[in-house]
């Protein structure tokens, strides 16, 4: 039987990530911080509004271990 991927969600490159992949490895910035990390929370919280809370993680299992850490569970 011939089985064919399923994609969740098709690969896509824009052209700028390996640029930005090298600019982290290049400043030692691999982790959820550095400047374009900042960058992206800035733009993200004044988008939702100055008062929202805005993190960035290291994994999908680590926003749902925070989610369910804030939820109480």
């Amino acid at each position: 039987m011939n089985y064919s991927k399923i994609w969740l969600s098709s690969p896509h490159m824009g052209g700028n990530e390996q640029k930005f992949v090298n600019e982290a490895f290049d400043t030692n910035w691999v982790a959820a911080l550095g400047h374009n990390s900042n960058g992206m929370k800035k733009n993200i919280k004044r988008y939702l509004g100055n008062e929202s809370h805005v993190g960035a993680l290291s994994s999908g299992t680590a926003a749902i271990h925070l989610g369910l850490v804030i939820l109480g569970v």
